[in-house]
C-alpha cells in the first residue's frame, strides 16, 4: 500500500527536523563549553582567578603555572561563553579578565545555593563511561559505580553539597517530633551517604546525635571519613562500608534504637530498595522515622517531558540503571523514583505510612515513611 504525503505534512516533518538539528548543535555547544568550565577546575583556574583580582593571560599563565598560549585560549573562550569578565582592552591586543562575584558563588562557593561545579565532572564521568555503557547494554549486564571513575563520585558529592551543609535542619524539622527527640540525642543513620556531606549535614544541624553514614562504595566512604575528620566530627560521626539491605550490618554500624534513618538520592539507586527499607524498619527505635528525598517525577510519563525530567532520564540511561544492574538484577528503577512505585516498596517493607513533606526542591520529593 502506497502512503501519499500532503505538502502539508511534508513542511511539518521539515519543521520538525530543523529543529532538533537546532537543538542538537545548542546542545553540544553547551557540552563543550561545559567540558572546558571541567578543565578550569582541574586547573584551579578559577581559584586563581578569584584570588588575584583582574589579571592578562601572561599573569593567569604565570600564577597557575600552566602555557601562556593555553591561557590566553581558554580565557578567550570563557569571555566569549560569558563565564568571566572582559574588564580591559587594549590598544595592542592585550586583554583582562576577571571572575565576577556572582560566577564565583557558582563556580567556588559550595555552601552557595547557587553552586553548580559539579556538573562539569559528572558530564565527563558519563561521556568517558560510555563505551563500557553500550558495552552492557549489548550484553545485558550491568556497570560497577566504581567503574564511573572519581568525577562522578566527586560531581555528585559536589551537586548536592550546598543542600546538605545549609538546607538539613529544615528538611528534618518537616519531622517535628524527630527533630525534637534528635535535640537531645540520638541515633542517625545516613544510607548510601556518598562522599560524606549529607552526614556532616545531619551532625551539624544536630549537634547531640550521634550519626553513622554508610555507603557501599569503598572509596565513598575513604573519602567522607576524611571530609568527616576536617569537620572536626569523629568524635560522633563514623562511616561504614555496608549494604543499605543488610539489618545485620545497619544493626552492626549504628545499633537497633535508631530515631532516624536518612536517605537522600539513594534508595532509586538500590538493587532491593525494598529490602533495604524493611532493614530500615528492623534497626529504627519505637516512634522512629525514616526520612527519603529522592528523584521524582510525575506518574504519567510525558513525552515530550520538560527539561528536569529530561536531565533525569538521560542520567538513567547513562548511569543509574546500569549501575543498580550491577548490584542486582531483581529490581532496575532507574533514576526517577515515581510514587506509586515507592508506595508498593514502602507497602513491602512492612511499613504503613508513606507522607510527603512540604520540602522545596527542584528535584527531589521528600517522604516520611514510619
Amino acid at each position: 500500500m502506497t502512503i501519499e504525503i500532503t505538502q502539508d505534512e511534508t513542511t511539518t516533518q521539515e519543521e520538525r527536523a530543523a529543529a532538533l538539528a537546532e537543538r542538537i548543535v545548542v546542545q553540544f555547544g553547551a557540552g563543550v563549553e561545559l567540558l572546558t568550565v571541567e578543565l578550569g577546575r582541574r586547573l584551579g583556574l578559577y581559584e586563581t582567578l578569584a584570588q588575584a583580582g583582574p589579571v592578562t593571560a601572561d599573569e593567569l599563565a604565570t600564577l597557575a603555572s600552566i602555557a601562556p598560549r593555553y591561557a590566553l585560549e581558554w580565557l578567550d573562550q570563557q569571555g566569549a561563553a560569558g563565564f568571566v569578565d572582559v574588564v580591559h582592552s587594549g590598544t595592542d591586543g592585550r586583554r583582562t579578565f576577571c571572575l565576577p562575584a556572582g560566577h564565583a558563588a557558582v563556580l567556588l562557593a559550595p555552601e552557595s545555593p547557587a553552586y553548580l561545579l559539579g556538573t562539569a565532572p559528572l558530564l565527563l564521568a558519563v561521556a568517558r563511561t560510555l563505551p563500557t555503557v553500550a558495552d552492557a547494554y549489548a550484553t545485558a549486564r550491568g556497570v560497577e559505580y566504581a567503574d564511573f571513575g572519581d568525577e562522578l563520585r566527586y560531581g555528585i558529592a559536589e551537586l548536592n553539597r550546598p543542600g546538605f551543609t545549609t538546607g538539613m535542619r529544615d528538611w528534618v524539622e518537616t519531622l517535628p517530633d524527630i527533630a525534637a527527640r534528635l535535640d537531645r540525642g540520638g541515633v542517625i543513620l545516613d544510607v548510601g551517604c556518598g562522599e560524606g556531606w549529607s552526614t556532616i549535614g545531619l551532625a551539624q544541624a544536630f549537634p547531640a546525635a550521634t550519626v553513622v553514614g554508610i555507603d557501599l562504595d569503598e572509596q565513598s566512604v575513604e573519602v567522607a571519613r576524611h571530609h568527616v575528620s576536617r569537620a572536626g566530627l569523629a568524635d560522633r560521626v563514623s562511616v561504614v562500608c555496608a549494604n543499605a539491605s543488610d539489618a545485620t550490618a545497619l544493626r552492626a554500624a549504628a545499633g537497633d534504637e535508631v530515631t532516624l534513618v536518612a536517605a537522600f538520592q539513594a534508595l532509586h539507586d538500590m538493587g532491593r530498595p525494598d529490602r533495604a527499607l524493611a532493614a530500615f524498619r528492623e534497626v529504627l527505635a519505637d516512634g522512629g522515622a525514616v526520612l527519603i528525598g529522592d528523584e521524582h517525577g510525575e506518574d504519567v510519563k510525558a513525552s515530550p517531558a520538560d527539561d528536569v525530567e529530561r536531565l533525569k532520564l538521560a542520567m538513567s540511561v547513562l548511569h543509574c540503571l546500569p549501575a543498580t544492574w550491577a548490584e542486582s538484577e531483581e529490581v532496575l528503577n532507574g533514576t526517577v523514583l515515581r510514587s506509586g512505585t515507592l508506595a508498593g516498596w514502602v507497602s513491602d517493607a512492612g511499613f504503613t505510612g508513606c507522607e510527603v513533606l512540604d520540602v522545596e526542591h527542584p528535584f527531589w520529593r521528600f517522604h516520611r515513611v514510619s
